[in-house]
């Protein structure tokens, strides 16, 4: 690749540059894109992007706009959910006869919440090499600009849609001492920030909405306040993370569904006794309390483990 002169430094222009072909070892190449903003691709990306044989993507417009903005052509095939069974024995098939495949999503870096691990796992039972082209991800843009503690984190993905699934899994996630990262949609935003007020308390949190775009937001607050302000607000537009700091001793007392969740969780794999000791330890409640509602949970009153 060739990087001819920045004349639109400071202009918020597109620098100009002459992306040149280069011969790539054969293999998949998971290739991270932009978020948003179309700047924030890296120099390798561009070159693995002009060089590849073939470019797999989840929809060919999104790529489209990407590949046009720095004049790349190459031979594109859609890749997604809906078409991934059928589409993977094909490119198995050209990583077989010696191609380089690129592989991207619609945004950032695949295999996060999208159906890139299959063909990741296929790739290399068939003995071909995977190459990772690293790059922008929403759910670190996120995590840096919370002002959350990002020593340990827990990247979550997306919360189930039913509020009781939702609650079970929230109790699951409390005792994990690291900050949380989650995706959601606009319109399940106000549902999930009040469940997760509710099994979480007054944890500090922020809403990151559309990073790197035009009309940026990052919301920081409480679960409390920030459910609070999206119950009034109404749905907001665009991609969102959701960024939880961890659990500590100054949080306030936990939930009685959040409780439940942390036990029926520890239940599944630790006696009774066991599962009350390390909820009790988990969430500061008194160890009696915690022991009676596991014997409840269990359907085992009575019997003491």
């Amino acid at each position: 690749m060739q990087q001819g002169r920045d004349s639109s430094a400071g202009t918020g222009r597109t620098p100009t540059l002459v992306i040149e072909p280069v011969k790539l070892a054969p293999g998949l190449y998971v290739t991270a894109t932009p978020i948003g903003n179309l700047a924030d691709v890296t120099l390798r990306a561009l070159s693995v992007l002009a060089s590849a044989d073939l470019v797999l993507c989840e929809d060919t417009r999104v790529t489209r706009r990407l590949l046009d903005r720095y004049g790349l052509r190459p031979q594109l095939l859609a890749y997604h959910e809906h078409n991934a069974a059928n589409v993977r024995p094909r490119v198995l098939a050209k990583l077989g006869d010696g191609a380089t495949v690129a592989l991207v999503s619609d945004a950032g870096t695949p295999l996060v919440s999208d159906p890139g691990y299959k063909l990741v796992e296929a790739a290399l039972a068939a003995g071909h090499k995977v190459f990772p082209v690293p790059g922008a991800s929403a759910a670190l843009a996120a995590l840096v600009a919370a002002g959350l503690p990002t020593d340990r984190f827990f990247f979550e993905g997306f919360l189930p849609a039913k509020s009781g699934q939702r609650k079970t899994r929230i109790g699951e996630l409390a005792a994990i001492p690291a900050t949380l990262v989650l995706y959601e949609t606009g319109p399940r935003l106000s549902a999930s920030l009040a469940d997760l007020a509710d099994g979480l308390g007054g944890r500090a949190g922020a809403v990151c909405r559309e990073l790197t775009k035009a009309f940026e937001e990052v919301r920081r607050g409480t679960l409390v306040a920030l459910a609070g302000h999206y119950a009034m607000a109404g749905e907001p537009k665009g991609e969102i993370v959701v960024v939880i700091a961890p659990p500590n001793e100054t949080d306030a007392a936990i939930s009685a569904d959040a409780l439940d969740g942390q036990l029926k969780a520890a239940l599944r794999s630790m006696s009774v006794k066991d599962a009350a000791d390390a909820v009790a330890t988990a969430t500061g409640v008194k160890r009696r309390a915690v022991y009676q509602r596991a014997l409840d949970l269990a359907g085992q009153q009575g019997k003491r483990k």
